[in-house]
Order: C-alpha cells, then structure tokens, then sequence
C-alpha cells in the first residue's frame, strides 16, 4: 500500500508540474495582460494631488488644496485593481470522456490553472469550488503560488462522492459565499437540467463567464451498428443502433438543438460564453474572448 500512496503522489506531483510549466508560461506571454484589461477592477481610488497642467480635466481640480496654495491642483484617481475571481469546475462523470487525446476532466484542469496563474498576475485572490449533484470541495479565495497549486491538485485528485450534475445547486452555493462583486469563471458541458433563474442571479451579482468544455464526439453517432452506450453520470448501460440514418440524424439534431437552447439562455442573461474542445488548441478562442472582453470596457 504505501508503495502505490508514493507512486500516486509523485505521478500526481509530475501531472502538477507540467500544467504549471504549460499555463504559468502562456499566462505570462499572453494571457495576463487580456485579463488585465478583460475584467474592471472595483471601481476608482483616491491616489494623490498635484498641480494643474493645461489639459488637465478641470473637473478634477481639488478646490481646498488649490484654495491654501494658491496654484491649481487636481485629484488623481486610479483603478482599485485587486479582484476576486471563483472558479466553479464540473467534476461529475461526464468528465471523463475524452476522443481527442484529452479529458475533459483534463481540460478544466490546466484551464484552473491558466485562469489562476493570470489572476495571480494581478494579485488577485483565487477560490475554487467542486462540484457534481452537490458541493465536492469548495476552497475560499486566497493569493499566491503555493495556493495555487492546491487548487490544480484538488481538481486533478478529487474523487467526486457523486456523478451527478446539479449546476444550481452549485449556483446557489457561490451565491452564498461571495459577498462582494467577483469574477465567476463556470466551467462544465453543461448537461444538467433547471439552473436558469440562479444563472440569472449571479449573472446581475457577478462577471459571470461560462466555458463549455464539449467533445465533438458527443454530438455526432458514428455509423459503427448496435453501439453499447454507458452513461457516466448514472451508470445506465444502453444500446443505440447507429446503423439508421434516421437515429443518427435526430441525434445530430437534439445535440444541435440543445447548444442553441444554452447559448441563447446565455445570450438572454447577458453572460459571455465560449466553448473548448478537449485535446485543441485552446489559447486562440481563449485569447480572441479576452480581446473582445478589453475592447468593450
């Protein structure tokens, strides 16, 4: 026993290190200054006073201390830049499935990190909650490296007490815990059912961002004849005779159907979203969502 507790730990440690070295890398390159200028800060602080220069707004100008000096000076603010960012991560069954050479239990993972080690950049606090049909792990928001590489271990090592997914449940929890304005990063495929009025909620509360994490397998029956299918979440087994064209089509259609369904509830609540694809390239959507966030502060 004590041989395969050092065998995980050091092949955990190995899993770790390379997330950090991949993420803390590109977070440095690219990803640090998008979410710097992605995500307001809290609002305008009071920095200093000093005299007026043409060009100066006037609205800025100090009255009492141009008063006692008998020169013109103004007020200079600047952004309160320290944030909050909660990361709510999906660690239900349905995570594990992977065709693309990755997980997508994976994927939430070294983009745990990413997001943690850009929002580390700018001395903000990082939290974490886990979650499936109920609240796995929840780790309160702090600063710091070590920190940091917790949250990576916590989402790689949990082991889900359930594989059910209950989003609102997860909602609502965050709700209860963030008492101030905060970032709200939601990562998960998103196959859970009735979390419409607390996305609402914490999308008025919060910055709220949803990231799909989809399989293109998951939306396509491949014409392979009588298909066992197991699923993940409920340990149901079933077959699916792929070779009719009429069952792969509706399949193909309630997929659709049901991604349209999602963005819309989205787009309705005014939350930015985008989906990834476990095994692709992820820092070009991921960089393109940070731009646009930027251009429209």
């Amino acid at each position: 026993m004590a041989i395969t507790q050092t065998t995980d730990t050091s092949e955990l440690i190995s899993k770790v290190r390379k997330i950090e070295i991949k993420t803390r890398g590109l977070s440095e390159q690219i990803f640090s200054g998008d979410y710097h200028s992605a995500f307001k800060g809290r609002g305008m602080a009071f920095s200093e006073v000093r005299e007026y220069t043409p060009g100066d707004d006037v609205r800025t100008i100090d009255w009492n201390v141009t008063a006692r000096s008998g020169q013109a000076h103004i007020k200079i603010f600047e952004e309160e830049r320290e944030l909050t960012m909660m990361i709510l991560a999906d660690i239900s069954g349905s995570g594990e499935f992977g065709t693309r050479k990755q997980l997508k239990s994976e994927l939430v993972a070294e983009l745990t990190a990413l997001l943690s080690f850009s929002a580390m950049k700018n001395n903000d606090k990082i939290g974490l909650l886990l979650f499936s049909d109920q609240i796995e792990l929840y780790i309160p928001p702090k600063k710091g490296k070590k920190h940091i590489l917790r949250l990576i271990r916590e989402v790689l090592e949990h082991k889900p007490m359930s594989k059910g997914t209950d989003i609102a449940k997860a909602l609502e929890f965050t709700l209860g815990v963030l008492k101030k304005r905060a970032i709200v990063f939601l990562m998960s495929d998103f196959i859970s059912n009735n979390f419409e009025k607390e996305i609402s909620i914490i999308g008025r509360r919060h910055d709220t961002v949803a990231i799909r994490i989809t399989d293109p397998a998951e939306g396509i029956l491949p014409n392979v004849g009588l298909l066992p299918i197991r699923n993940p979440e409920t340990g149901t087994l079933g077959y699916i005779d792929t070779s009719s064209r009429k069952i792969r089509e509706n399949y193909s259609q309630l997929s659709a159907a049901a991604t349209e369904k999602l963005s819309k509830l989205f787009a309705r609540k005014k939350i930015d979203s985008l989906q990834l694809t476990p095994g692709m390239d992820y820092v070009v959507p991921l960089h393109a969502f940070f731009k646009r966030r930027g251009a429209r502060r």
